[in-house]
């Protein structure tokens, strides 16, 4: 139903040339929810209900994190998002020597079933949608949320949620990576299998370009790299036996939103038409679902300041209404202290409070694609979709996605243009509020939140009581039968579960893999 504006004039819900007489779009558009998906994959997009506001956040130990996500679904989060700390995301123990002075700093430590059925109890599993952020070790926490939505009676067939399993962009841009990329990449094929066979509202890959961004890409990059990941995924998944159709309609994807609004929007728009053409015409994808480009969108991190902390809040306001111009899926907004130390409760209210101003107090969700024809937004779509497709050659020139990392193409590209930024911003050609121009004689004091160091010698005893009570010989054997998975072509995420449930620890399940097949070591020849 049509919406009214403040002067009580009717909001078409969808504004094109058949509402617009005379308008002649210099571009076919097309209908949003129609192919290409230029303007949205849902023909109703907002009108219907908003995004998914999805908050990110997970610190310390699984219990600090539980009452974290229960504040934060009292104040209106739809949907959860974890972060891990670094041990768990590389596959270290929390008492690991490698883990020192890293246990439960920029997420949760979760170090066996035991952390997973803390940080979600009392959390109904087939109510909430959950994201985790992980990715060499995604299939090891995809099966502990498993498990434990089956402690609480919840099969399978109704979890919903994502995880990220994009361990290529780890190789270009971020660094947690264990595995070398060919037993990644079976891995995520493996994972792919898994959820189509039991888990099929869960979203088995969120390919992501928001770390290529934070690390310096440009738009341009940021979309062409991630889709050219995202290729190579299909094609590894394909490769192993699988239909496209079997697995496309659950990929998604996962990138930033910056200040510079009307080329987010244009951004979003491009990557979107990008790759239901790739879907379509490369891949022979049958099933219209195939074809769309869902994502997940988070606020530019890196360009919040310590300096006035508070302007953040306009930041990510601005950053957070690009995203929902561009056809978001659901978002999630940083807080305005995170350039200083993790959010406190009241700077993650604030950030959750930005995304419900958005959605329930302006105008942008009454009609779709409220930016379609305008001249500058539709040249910048245009203008994008070209420059990511001559990047996306040039990886397909160096033989696809995995060729490319391995001769550095797409990490020196970034970082060439990461130095340009730093190189503008240094001269004061580009404008940092509060940092090289309108800044303050003196900062106001502000306090932080903390995570306790303790922490790690608390996981450590959780982690000893955990080795004394379970059945030694059910583990070993476990981890056994993982080991000959890893060896074979058999699917291991299925002896994995086994061993996880027999308590085996996220360390020794990524141990065992080691074992196989070796780990990643990078080359400096770039």
């Amino acid at each position: 139903m049509a919406r009214e504006s403040e002067s009580g004039l009717p909001i078409e819900p969808v504004y094109g040339p058949a509402a617009q007489a005379g308008w002649d779009p210099a571009v076919e558009l097309g209908e949003p929810g129609a192919y290409p998906f230029t303007r949205g994959v849902y023909p109703t997009m907002y009108t219907g209900r908003p995004w998914t506001m999805r908050q990110y956040a997970g610190f310390g130990t699984a219990a600090e994190s539980n009452a974290r996500y229960r504040q934060l679904i009292a104040h209106g989060t739809t949907g959860l998002s974890v972060a891990f700390d670094l041990p768990t995301q590389m596959g270290h123990d929390s008492d690991a020597p490698i883990a020192h002075g890293e246990v439960g700093k920029v997420g949760v430590a979760i170090d066996s079933i035991d952390d997973m059925r803390v940080l979600f109890g009392g959390i109904p599993l087939d109510e909430v949608s959950t994201s985790m952020t992980i990715n060499a070790p995604a299939a090891l926490l995809l099966l502990l949320y498993q498990l434990v939505a089956e402690e609480q009676g919840v099969s399978a067939d109704r979890l919903t949620g994502t995880v990220q399993n994009d361990v290529l962009k780890e190789y270009i841009a971020r660094g947690t990576y264990i595995f070398p990329p060919k037993p990644s990449l079976r891995l995520t094929a493996d994972i792919f299998r898994y959820c189509r066979a039991g888990l099929p509202k869960w979203n088995t890959i969120s390919i992501s370009g928001y770390h290529m961004a934070e690390a310096g890409a440009s738009p341009a990059q940021e979309i062409a790299f991630t889709l050219a990941d995202g290729i190579e995924y299909v094609r590894a998944a394909v490769a192993s036996g699988m239909d496209v159709d079997d697995f496309a309609p659950r990929l998604s994807f996962f990138f930033v939103a910056r200040t510079t609004l009307l080329e987010e929007a244009a951004k979003f728009r491009a990557a979107r038409r990008i790759w239901a053409r790739v879907m379509k015409e490369d891949f022979g994808a049958r099933d219209p679902r195939s074809w769309m480009l869902r994502f997940h969108t988070q606020t530019a991190g890196v360009q919040l300041t310590a300096q006035q902390p508070e302007v953040n809040l306009v930041r990510v306001a601005v950053q957070a209404l690009a995203a929902v111009l561009g056809g978001t899926q659901s978002l999630h907004t940083n807080a305005f202290d995170e350039a200083i130390a993790l959010p406190t409760d009241k700077s993650a209210r604030l950030a959750l409070r930005t995304q419900q101003v958005l959605a329930y107090e302006t105008d942008v969700t009454a009609t779709v694609d409220p930016l379609a024809g305008s001249y500058a937004v539709e040249r910048l779509t245009d203008d994008l979709e070209a420059a990511t497709l001559d990047l996306m050659r040039k990886v397909e020139d160096l033989g696809g996605a995995v060729a490319a990392i391995e001769r550095g193409f797409q990490k020196g590209e970034i970082e060439r243009n990461a130095y340009r930024i730093a190189q503008e911003t240094d001269a004061g050609d580009r404008v940092v509020v509060g940092v090289n121009r309108f800044q303050l004689d003196e900062e106001e004091p502000y306090e932080p939140l903390r995570v306790d160091p303790a922490i790690e010698a608390r996981q450590a005893e959780r982690l000893a009581a955990l080795r004394a009570g379970r059945d030694r010989g059910a583990v070993d054997s476990a981890l056994a039968a993982l080991r000959k998975a890893a060896e074979g072509e058999d699917n291991v995420l299925y002896p994995m579960k086994e061993a996880l449930r027999a308590r085996a620890t996220v360390g020794e399940v990524c141990g065992a893999l080691r074992e196989v097949w070796g780990t990643y070591v990078p080359s400096d020849t770039f």
